[in-house]
């Protein structure tokens, strides 16, 4: 079996997304320095045609650069006393959606995987191997393990396995909006059942992990379609996650090497390679939500605050 990867060219997209992010403070914040994640960057299923970010008021310092994932980073600093911060990112984008890779079914079985990325003397470093380990959001437990197992049986192909359990997460579990927040554990959504996107993705990508198959967190968009005879809400959509799955390469030796991602999106129970769809957008990508939050920061003052976010996703006739 030889899972060389081949790749061919579907629908294109172009997508206007405006990302409005609106503090309020009382007092009035006196000195602040931001972090955002709000700018796309170029990748196989997506070029920027334009992307942009309005501060108002309007910073004193800032510089944009790339972080080691890849992802455009934005800092800012405010040096003037301000009661409100106005953040403004718009993003042209065209979108396409890829089909490349072996078919799922084709894929090598986890347990190769699992070895491949166990550490040996003398092994080739796969960078992949990042995505294997506890991060901030993501804690290796046995209850992901044993989740994860009844999908991961003896001899099933990766992808094969890491799809069906995406599907059982999708079935099982309920989208419930405001049921959790950033710090709910997701552990603690494993065992409710219940959550929002941020969940699904974690803990799909703890279950993979606690199993010793590298998973990484992916932020963006999404083009949401309005009920029939409805117009498009402006503001009403929202950022989104999902994760990804690393799927080596495997020759007709059956010696594995350096693979591909495939995205797996849990939520809407869609998948695929580079892209789960050409509706996607991808924004950033991480070991968990920590390494692509859309804004942090440091304030000075400001003891109470009020965040309101509104996202428009808008399709573009070519």
């Amino acid at each position: 079996m030889n899972t060389a990867f081949r790749c061919s060219w579907s629908k294109i997209m172009l997508l206007e997304i405006t990302h409005d992010t609106r503090y309020s403070y009382d007092p009035d914040v006196e000195i602040a320095q931001h972090f955002a994640h709000l700018k796309p960057a170029d990748l196989e299923t997506q070029r920027v045609i334009k992307t942009e970010i309005h501060v108002d008021p309007r910073p004193s310092w800032s510089e944009e650069n790339q972080d080691s994932y890849g992802n455009v980073c934005t800092f800012f600093s405010l040096q003037n006393r301000h009661s409100e911060l106005l953040i403004t990112a718009k993003s042209l984008i065209e979108t396409s959606s890829t089909e490349y890779g072996p078919k799922p079914q084709e894929t090598a079985a986890w347990e190769l995987v699992r070895e491949y990325f166990r550490y040996h003397s003398n092994t080739q470093w796969d960078p992949a191997s990042e995505f294997l380990f506890t991060s901030p959001f993501i804690t290796l437990r046995p209850e992901f393990a044993e989740f994860a197992r009844a999908n991961f049986t003896a001899g099933r192909p990766i992808l094969d396995a890491a799809i069906d359990l995406m599907k059982r997460i999708y079935s099982e579990f309920h989208y419930v909006s405001e049921s959790t927040d950033i710090n709910t554990p997701a552990l603690e959504a494993l065992h409710k059942r219940e959550g929002v996107c941020q969940d699904f993705a974690h803990i799909l990508i703890a279950s993979l992990r606690s199993i010793g198959i590298p998973a990484k967190y992916m932020s963006g968009y999404i083009l949401t379609n309005p009920p029939p005879g409805q117009a498009r809400l402006i503001g009403g959509d929202a950022s989104h996650a999902w994760a990804s799955v690393y799927v080596p390469s495997i020759d007709e030796n059956g010696v594995l090497g350096q693979g591909i991602w495939c995205d797996l999106d849990p939520t809407n129970n869609r998948w695929g390679y580079g892209t789960p769809g050409e509706d996607y957008v991808h924004l950033a990508q991480g070991r968990d939500y920590s390494d692509v939050s859309p804004i942090r920061g440091v304030i000075h003052g400001g003891a109470d605050h009020t965040l309101d976010v509104a996202v428009t996703v808008m399709p573009i006739d070519s």
